[in-house]
């Protein structure tokens, strides 16, 4: 492999690097970094006005192998990551069986490694307990030396004080953090959206979002009490954000991410009985989601995450009520957030780029992208001015489950760079 990268707009956070430049590609490493490159022998791409960006990692994808490969596979979830423009993702263990056992770790890491070359990375997430039922803790030493390269029961939450104490505590052990799936299960039992006017227009029954708080509260105080490391998935809610806000500000070690969906959409949306609004958490008021975008703004929240979650078109063809929780996400995450939030300046590039390539690298303790000459290639190339139309019929995923199709987004991937292969898109 052999590319030579013209005049593309260099962004990266970690040098705070942002010029227009020539990037040489040679058998998956940098070559030369220099403006009017000239190497006869490439094969030049041509990126005027196209970022070029450290490799971005999806911090929160359900990848569904092992277990329900009719709804996504290892290799189609990897697939819709590079149209997504990302090259690594970390993938959820509520598969079956769940990823409390270090053989499916090993299963997984050994089916990724085949899917597209290797070319985009999965790191598996671990399950805090065996069969994430919440009662006893899973071998986390094993499942880390595996290489899990974090710990959550995401789709349930850690309900049990003591358990989460424990989780923690063993988890710092191994520099993992743990992820919560953050939800009081009895307060949003029969819950299928927010509670609120909406929800009560509808006639559908409410999950308040102090279910999401009070996890949260409880979390942080456990979380200061061990001094562990601690991330907040899909975070949705205006309470949950200020105590994260407030726990930073008091030296804990607390981060959180948020997806796409969350601050593009409110749980107006739900109004169409659309079965692809259904999400958990569910999306939220105007005012939540303004004080998600003030988070993303002022860097309470470190990461954007899509929380992608395939289910099949029967699936979701049901009443809303019965429907399953959640959505794709992998192949609208960068239209969404240049168009939402670039583009009406709650970001900047840069600040994007850190989200969604600097930051979750960092949380699960995975070596920085750095985009120098003698480096490998992970890269991530963009163009932030292209227009296009989401068509939930041309995703590479397995399943089509989205509210955006129809929707007109600006920003959309180029291709991606990573480990000696390339995805051009």
């Amino acid at each position: 492999m052999q590319y030579l990268l013209k005049n593309g707009r260099l962004i990266d956070p970690l040098t705070g690097r942002d010029e227009e430049t020539d990037i040489h590609i040679v058998d998956g490493k940098i070559g030369r970094i220099a403006k009017n490159l000239n190497v006869p022998s490439a094969q030049v791409i041509e990126l005027k006005g196209k970022i070029v960006a450290p490799g971005f990692i999806d911090l929160h994808v359900h990848l569904r192998e092992p277990g329900f490969e009719y709804k996504e596979t290892i290799l189609t979830g990897c697939t819709a990551a590079a149209a997504g423009g990302f090259t690594a993702v970390c993938c959820m263990p509520n598969t079956n069986p769940p990823i409390d056992d270090e053989s499916v770790v090993r299963l997984i890491k050994e089916r990724a490694r085949i899917a597209m070359n290797g070319l985009v990375d999965v790191y598996p997430v671990a399950a805090v307990t065996k069969g994430r039922k919440g009662e006893h803790l899973a071998p986390l030493s094993e499942l880390a030396a595996a290489g899990a390269v974090a710990f959550s029961d995401d789709g349930d939450p850690v309900h049990d004080a003591e358990i989460m104490r424990r989780a923690l505590e063993y988890a710092s052990m191994f520099n993992r953090p743990v992820i919560q799936h953050a939800q009081d299960i009895p307060m949003t039992k029969g819950g299928a959206m927010n509670e609120g006017f909406t929800a009560t227009r509808l006639g559908i029954p409410g999950m308040p979002p102090v279910a999401e708080d009070a996890v949260l509260a409880r979390d942080i105080q456990i979380t200061k009490y061990t001094g562990a490391r601690y991330h907040l998935a899909h975070m949705s809610t205006a309470g949950a954000t200020a105590m994260v806000r407030a726990a930073k500000a008091e030296g804990l070690h607390v981060t959180c991410e948020v997806t796409p969906h969350h601050f593009s959409l409110t749980d107006e949306a739900v109004s169409d009985f659309d079965t692809n609004t259904k999400m958990n958490p569910p999306l939220r008021t105007r005012e939540d989601v303004d004080a998600l975008k003030k988070g993303l703004k002022d860097g309470t929240i470190d990461v954007i995450a899509t929380d992608h979650a395939p289910h099949s078109f029967d699936e979701k063809q049901v009443e809303y009520q019965s429907a399953p929780f959640g959505i794709v996400g992998l192949e609208t995450a960068l239209g969404l957030v240049v168009t939402e939030l670039v583009n009406s300046g709650v970001l900047t590039l840069s600040q994007m780029i850190e989200k969604m390539s600097t930051n979750p690298r960092r949380i699960v303790n995975l070596p920085e992208i750095r985009i120098a000459e003698g480096e490998q290639a992970n890269l991530t190339i963009f163009d932030p001015a292209a227009e296009w139309i989401v068509d939930v019929q041309a995703f590479k995923s397995k399943s089509k489950n989205s509210p955006f199709g129809g929707r007109k987004l600006t920003g959309k991937p180029v291709g991606v760079i990573n480990n000696g292969e390339a995805y051009w898109i």
